[in-house]
């Protein structure tokens, strides 16, 4: 017996992978500094557990409509009316159990077999995995250290061509922290108009932002009507497992993709709904309380790296990761690449990272190595972790 053909084109998050590997070792009685997990590491705010333990009692455990609960859809309206500028409508909004189904669900509802989707590299590794399973075709953008991990724009016009449908875009960015200017928002926006594309704007970190403002790309005129834009509540609310997300974007694509989850899912637990209903519109003090920690934690580990011999890293702008240059790292260990320097670290000094290919392929030209390092873990085991990394790197062979 054999699986389906389509089945091997789906990758994976190889986090995961990593994560075995760290349990793995803990259960040998190792201990293992992580910061390979991009998951919040607070509980959920009070008043959004209560919140959803009130829904179960009052029995709302019952079937609700594909797309959401209407009154959670407006809800979510209102938010991106308020936090985007824009005019939303309920029925823009599908919700979903957790964000990243928007990203399945946006791509089967828009890409024919063969139509190039152009995707961010680094990045999320769903979104190339995803690209490849619909029979679409990924074209990586690669995004440049010196542009602060941002890309070129004349070098993603070089990019297009007939059989480009759609460009994906992640601000704040996943493994890098970069998050995209009003300058390359504007253009990106010009090319999707002028070449009549989709855009599909994964904004779930658009709450951990550190010196700059938040800025979409569905708030430029012209680019409502052709975004699909990614919104949840697992990293701004700490609530990862709850499972709850959704995605704004025309009437045509959430009805389509309303009708995905009724052939898949049938619909979103009605007490995460109504959890989500609190968390966008009670109190915000927990969301701000845990970005000033994730502020100070990325001052401190990237203070900390700068100063390990072999590694240099940029400030990030949003999100809870660093994506730090250890091209010199490298060779003055003698390793090959990154994965080996990742290997090197979590066996020999007990420090997990990951390594630069579990966000994509190699850019084409690309001669420097980094690894990301997710600070959504204690100040306590940012200073331990990095006494480590520097004691590793540092010590004579």
């Amino acid at each position: 017996m054999k699986l389906a053909d389509k089945m091997y084109s789906l990758g994976t998050e190889t986090a995961f992978d990593v994560l075995a590997e760290v349990v793995k070792l803990q259960e040998q009685g190792k201990n293992i500094i992580s910061f390979a997990i991009g998951e919040p590491d607070f509980d959920s705010p009070e008043n959004i557990k209560q919140a959803g333990i009130e829904a179960i009692k009052n029995n709302h455990t019952h079937y609700n409509p594909s797309a959401g609960l209407l009154e959670v859809r407006k809800a979510l309206a209102k938010y991106i009316e308020r936090t985007r500028g824009i005019e939303v409508s309920p029925l823009e909004v599908v919700i979903t159990p957790g964000a990243k189904p928007i990203i399945f669900y946006g791509l089967l509802a828009t890409i024919n077999p063969g139509d190039e989707v152009i995707y961010p590299n680094p990045g999320f590794p769903i979104y190339e995995s995803m690209i490849n399973y619909v029979g679409g075709v990924a074209v990586p953008l690669a995004l440049r250290e010196e542009k602060e991990f941002s890309f070129r724009p004349e070098e993603l016009e070089t990019k297009i061509n007939a059989k480009t449908k759609m460009i994906i875009l992640n601000s704040p960015h996943n493994p890098t922290g970069g998050m995209l200017s009003t300058e390359d928002l504007q253009q990106i926006a010009r090319i999707a108009i002028e070449n009549d594309l989709w855009v599909m704007a994964d904004e779930v970190y658009s709450r951990i932002i550190y010196d700059q403002a938040f800025e979409s790309i569905i708030s430029i005129p012209g680019m409502k009507e052709r975004t699909i834009l990614i919104e949840g509540m697992s990293k701004t609310y700490a609530m990862t497992g709850w499972r709850i997300g959704y995605g704004v974007a025309p009437e045509i694509v959430v009805n389509a993709i309303a009708r995905l989850c009724t052939n898949s899912i049938s619909c979103t637990a009605t007490f995460t709904q109504l959890a989500a209903l609190e968390a966008v519109t009670g109190p915000q003090e927990d969301t701000t309380k845990m970005v000033q920690e994730f502020k100070e934690r990325k001052d401190l580990i990237v203070k900390g790296l700068n100063e390990i011999e072999g590694i240099s890293c940029l400030n990030p702008k949003g999100a809870f990761y660093v994506y730090p240059n250890v091209t010199k790292a490298c060779q003055n260990k003698g390793f090959k690449n990154a994965k080996e320097l990742q290997e090197f670290l979590l066996h020999e000094s007990g420090v997990a990272v990951l390594p630069q290919t579990s966000f994509g392929m190699r850019n084409e030209g690309e001669t420097e190595e980094y690894i990301r390092l997710s600070f959504a873990t204690s100040k306590e085991n940012i200073i331990e972790g990095l006494k480590r990394i520097k004691k590793g790197l540092e010590r004579n062979e």
